[in-house]
Order: structure tokens, then C-alpha cells, then sequence
């Protein structure tokens, strides 16, 4: 059964970090281009971070970058995203998500992944 189950959200303070992990079970892990999405209440899904299927390429919304770090963890099926000097704006549920398509890379930051997580909860309030 193909899954991907997010966790690692929390309550933080500004300024604080977190690192999401998410678990892909069932899925070839080094097959997938692996792409990180937040949708913050109220507002609409947003593009947060891509990385190639053997992690040597990433790239970032302007929002996270510099902040934010994704990499994986293809033999044990794992990806992570570490947060850091995080931000009241940066709450939102984040969602990991998976794509196949030989321009999966290229296009991730459309949205256009084929499976998604149910999201993780991350609340920077202090």
C-alpha cells in the first residue's frame, strides 16, 4: 500500500526549529522527485521545497530559502525537511509529496505531484 505520512509538527517559538520527517512506505524511493508544501489557514497551498531523486539538486520558495533545508534518506525511504529561524508566517499544515514524471523536478513547484501526505501541523507562536 502506497503511504506517506508526515510527522514532526509542533508548537514552536519564532526563531526555534523543527525538523519534518515523512515516511514513504510502498514506494521505490530513489524513483521519486520529492517536493514540500505548507497551506497556511485561510489561505492557499503553497510551494515550499523540491529535490531531486538522488538529492543532489534542491531548490526553494523565496519565502523558506536560506531557512528551510529538504533532503532524503532514499534507503530507509525517508525525507526530511529541517526548518529553521522559523517564523509566525511559516504556520501551516506541511505536506510531503511524491512524483514520478521524467519533468517532475522541473514542474514540482506546480503543484503537480501525484501523491500526497495528510499534512503535519506546525505552529510558530510564542
Amino acid at each position: 500500500q502506497l503511504q506517506l505520512v508526515e510527522s514532526g509538527g509542533g508548537l514552536v517559538q519564532p526563531g526555534g526549529s523543527l525538523r519534518l520527517s515523512c515516511v514513504a512506505s510502498g514506494f521505490t524511493l530513489p524513483n521519486y522527485v520529492i517536493g514540500w508544501f505548507r497551506q497556511a489557514p485561510g489561505k492557499e497551498r503553497e510551494w515550499v521545497s523540491c529535490i531531486t531523486r538522488g538529492g543532489s539538486f534542491t531548490k526553494y520558495a523565496g519565502s523558506v530559502e536560506g531557512r528551510f533545508t529538504t533532503s532524503r534518506d532514499n534507503a530507509n525511504n525517508t525525507v526530511y525537511l529541517q526548518m529553521n529561524s522559523l517564523k509566525p508566517e511559516d504556520t501551516a499544515v506541511y505536506y510531503c509529496t511524491l512524483d514520478q514524471k521524467v519533468t517532475a523536478y522541473s514542474t514540482c513547484h506546480r503543484g503537480l505531484m501525484d501523491y500526497w501526505g495528510k499534512g503535519t501541523l506546525v505552529t510558530v507562536s510564542s
